[in-house]
């Protein structure tokens, strides 16, 4: 299966989906990795207007939207991913990546680091964290598809489940309603769990320009996680957007496509 000639959407056999914005430019394309949960076409807006002056490539992540469903879910499987649709696009690129995606933009970038132009991690560090998402896969199991025509009666379900307004919209956005699920390899996720909140130990350091842009109402980027970021991305800078929380690219898009913007230009 390939690409459609004038489609927006592209898509190899084995390889991730993704959805193109704009047209190649002098400029380096650039790849976005959304979260856990999430999909490509969750950074639709911000994408959109970053294509005004390059190409920009949000992917789905495996085990996510309309790319393929595997049983290892790990950050080394995740970057060698993104490393080929890359490589479908010339060889080099900047990346964002936020929380699962930045993670796995992270662990491209210490892997590959030949490939990634520059760097933008959103709201995650490099570090193992002691929470876990499964509430959230237990809440979308709970789900009755029987009862649900529209996104809102999805809503309503996961509202009684106790899933906030904010999350409750976020998660619909991956409704397969039409077959009564999700685009969302629930199960995989959560056996995977423990590899999506760890992070690889590596010993090498990439020399590239890092931006961890961060909410400033986020803990996910703390302190202490600097002497570790610093350590394997010495060139990183840090900058936090007010009023954002982990979500930050959903809560304040023009805010977070300023940042992203001034920093890819510099």
């Amino acid at each position: 299966m390939g690409v459609v000639a004038g489609a927006p959407c592209g898509y190899h056999r084995g390889m991730l989906n993704w959805i193109t914005h704009g047209t190649p430019t002098d400029r380096p394309p650039l790849v976005i990795a959304h979260g856990l949960y999430g999909s490509g076409r969750n950074w639709g807006v911000i994408a959109k207007r970053l294509s005004d002056e390059r190409q920009v490539i949000a992917v789905d992540m495996r085990n996510h939207g309309s790319s393929p469903r595997e049983t290892v879910h790990d950050y080394p499987a995740l970057a060698g991913d993104l490393a080929e649709v890359i490589g479908e696009f010339g060889g080099t690129a900047d990346v964002i990546g936020h929380s699962m995606g930045g993670k796995s933009a992270m662990t491209l970038a210490l892997t590959h680091p030949t490939i990634v132009n520059k760097l933008i991690v959103a709201d995650i560090a490099p570090v193992a964290y002691t929470h876990t998402q499964i509430q959230f896969i237990e809440a979308m199991r709970a789900v009755d598809m029987n009862r649900v025509e529209r996104r809102s009666d999805a809503e309503a379900q996961l509202a009684e489940l106790g899933v906030e307004k904010a999350l409750q919209s976020f998660f619909t956005q991956s409704l397969d309603i039409p077959n009564k699920g999700w685009k969302l390899n629930l199960d995989t996720l959560a056996d995977q769990m423990p590899n999506i909140m760890g992070f690889p130990d590596v010993s090498t350091s990439w020399p590239g320009p890092t931006l961890f842009l961060s909410g400033a109402a986020s803990d996910y980027v703390l302190p202490e996680h600097r002497d570790r970021i610093k350590a394997l991305f010495p060139q990183a800078r840090f900058a936090k957007i007010p009023g954002a929380g982990h979500w930050l690219h959903a809560e304040k898009p023009r805010e977070f496509e300023a940042a992203a913007r001034l920093f890819l230009n510099a």
